[in-house]
């Protein structure tokens, strides 16, 4: 029971301050996992340099060849580490820490959402503050979820010091107490639109974490290749952090962001139909292009020219991943400045 004095918006406010320190924890926890991957890639390649000498028996093996076969057993032994069953997955010890400390984070998370909305009677997504309480806890489900199907605990220092961040700025600016829905809130509407267009962000996280390591590794890549051939076989070239070279190829991470992009453009369009039934409701009219509606559907475009170009042959790679990119900051430009420096009939921030 909470302490006397102590009201449930109040332990709410104490969890979820809890889990964005855990979530901190979380993201040294993965950030030393890549550190250590990186020590473990550098002495990879190196002995599969040796390996690929030795093999040739005498036959004279060119740099070339070799460097060449290294790039294409990466990419192959990255992408079936990506796609290896829950048991049969490579035991990074700090890579297990962090995402014990996630799920960890994720319970007290869960908790102060919880616990906010019993305090208001009411779902817990009403305003700036709770939004992006709920939207951040369904981007950690999202990611603990999709864990169970992919490998992408080289994800977690992205995603847990992404939630960090949003979770601790949303506590620090935009935290009010519980109030009265107003009038237009009260609607059935309010539990499945809202909901639906976090999960849909949750989505566009994950693509969008993706999409940035997708650029870095392709980066990595392009330099690898054409280190090939070179004439100064011993001298360095500038390719990235060493972790990138444990990863998948450019193109699996490219693949697997388009997947989640799919996925979240379709929650999306979900919302943008559901507000338009909602607005019906509580003002007469589908569309009134409004401030929020013109973004909400701002950002429907952008992903649909990102699923249209990734779906032709000219708009692969780097170009497909900017596009991902562009699209979830306009998500988040459509909640961060929109919401609070906007004036229209969405104007439910919550802050004076």
């Amino acid at each position: 029971m909470p302490a006397p004095g102590l009201s449930l918006e109040d332990v709410s406010f104490l969890l979820v301050w809890t889990a964005v320190a855990i979530y901190a924890l979380a993201f040294i926890a993965y950030a030393i996992d890549l550190a250590r991957r990186s020590d473990l890639a550098v002495k990879a390649k190196d002995a599969a340099l040796d390996r690929e000498l030795v093999a040739a028996g005498g036959v004279a093996v060119t740099a070339e060849t070799a460097r060449h076969a290294d790039v294409r057993a990466q990419e192959e032994a990255a992408l079936a580490d990506l796609e290896a069953p829950l048991g049969q997955r490579k035991r990074y010890l700090w890579a297990r820490i962090g995402t014990s400390l996630t799920v960890l984070g994720f319970l007290f998370h869960v908790g102060g959402d919880v616990l906010r909305g019993i305090a208001a009677g009411r779902v817990p997504w009403a305003n700036n503050y709770e939004f992006a309480l709920t939207g951040t806890m369904l981007i950690v489900a999202v990611f603990l979820v999709v864990l169970f199907r992919y490998d992408l605990r080289f994800l977690g220092s992205f995603i847990t010091g992404l939630v960090a961040v949003f979770l601790g700025g949303a506590a620090l600016a935009f935290h009010v107490d519980v109030t009265p829905l107003a009038d237009p809130l009260k609607s059935v509407w309010l539990v499945i639109h809202v909901f639906v267009a976090s999960l849909s962000t949750a989505f566009f996280a994950l693509a969008f974490a993706l999409s940035v390591l997708q650029l870095l590794q392709h980066r990595r890549e392009w330099a690898a290749l054409a280190a090939v051939g070179t004439p100064e076989e011993g001298a360095p070239r500038r390719s990235g952090p060493a972790f990138l070279r444990t990863l998948p190829s450019a193109e699996a991470l490219e693949s697997l962001a388009y997947r989640f992009a799919i996925i979240g453009f379709i929650f999306w369009t979900f919302t943008l139909i559901a507000g338009s039934i909602w607005a019906n409701d509580a003002w007469g009219r589908y569309w009134g292009f409004d401030t929020k509606e013109v973004w909400t559907f701002v950002i429907w475009v952008l992903y649909a020219g990102y699923i249209h170009a990734r779906a032709t042959r000219g708009w692969r790679g780097a170009r497909s991943a900017w596009l991902s990119i562009v699209g979830f900051s306009a998500v988040i430009f459509n909640f961060v400045v929109v919401n609070m420096f906007f004036k229209g009939l969405h104007a439910y921030s919550g802050l004076s």
